[in-house]
């Protein structure tokens, strides 16, 4: 069963093909694919990113604050409409991760977003996220906004599940058809053949990581899929024209907004 609440560090790295193929090879020494990946090279995962209609949830992540939120829609593959899906809301509290998720039906999980009402009990929800989640709801009137799609690689330590290492490649977007079960096409949002490495850990990361990936010249970046998408975005002057707000902007846009 898949976990649904969990605290974390992520630190991420961007690599270009060489960079990936050696850094991944010395990895074996220490990690092992999770068990999908032994049989199949990548998954592929797909996700439905929601915000206000003013995308005030991304444009307050991307001024840095010291505590973020969001909220998205995740399938593996291509789903049907009465596919397992994972609504999860994500929490990022002073460089802390904490991400929580419940399994719903797709159909269930695009009702709940835009009703804001839970759907009815099933044993494979988690009750207590889905409360959280309708909290979440009340807070802000959120619609689909981007699609983020991907293929990935994972890793576990051979000696504690509690370090993983992913692997991103062919990062594609879209701003249309934004459903999940329309396909898993997109524009690609990062130029030439780079992967994304996340090294996700509960804490610290072991000695022996720290100097893989120092011999390898390897340094942390800040690199959000959806934060990218949306600079990306703004850039070619598809979001409009207004500059990220700071906090005080955004609180009080959002108060007016609901008023």
């Amino acid at each position: 069963m898949a976990i649904e609440v969990f605290n974390r560090y992520e630190n991420k790295y961007l690599l270009d093909d060489g960079a990936y193929r050696r850094f991944y090879y010395d990895l074996l020494d220490h990690m092992e694919l999770d068990d999908y990946n032994k049989q199949h090279e990548f998954y592929s995962i797909s996700n439905l990113y929601f915000d206000t209609r003013h995308d005030s949830l991304i444009r307050a992540s991307l001024s840095k604050p010291k505590y973020k939120e969001k909220l998205r829609l995740r399938a593996y593959g291509v789903p049907n409409r009465d596919a397992k899906v994972y609504l999860e809301m994500k929490k990022k509290v002073f460089g802390l991760v904490n991400k929580r998720r419940t399994a719903l039906k797709l159909n269930e999980a695009y009702d709940f977003v835009r009703t804001g009402i839970e759907p009815a009990y099933m044993p494979y929800m988690n009750k207590q996220v889905v409360e959280e989640i309708k909290y979440f709801l009340r807070r802000y009137e959120l619609e689909p906004k981007v699609y983020l799609a991907y293929e990935r690689k994972a890793l576990f330590s051979k000696d504690s599940r509690d370090l993983r290492i992913t692997f991103d490649t062919n990062i594609r977007s879209r701003r249309y058809d934004l459903g999940l079960e329309r396909g898993d096409h997109g524009e690609p949002l990062v130029e030439g053949n780079k992967w994304l490495m996340e090294v996700k850990a509960e804490k610290t990361i072991p000695m022996w990581l720290s100097r893989l990936l120092s011999d390898h010249g390897l340094y942390r970046t800040s690199f959000s899929k959806y934060g990218n998408e949306f600079k990306k975005t703004v850039r070619h002057g598809n979001a409009g024209h207004i500059p990220i707000a700071n906090n005080h902007q955004l609180e009080e846009r959002e108060r007016v907004l609901h008023v």
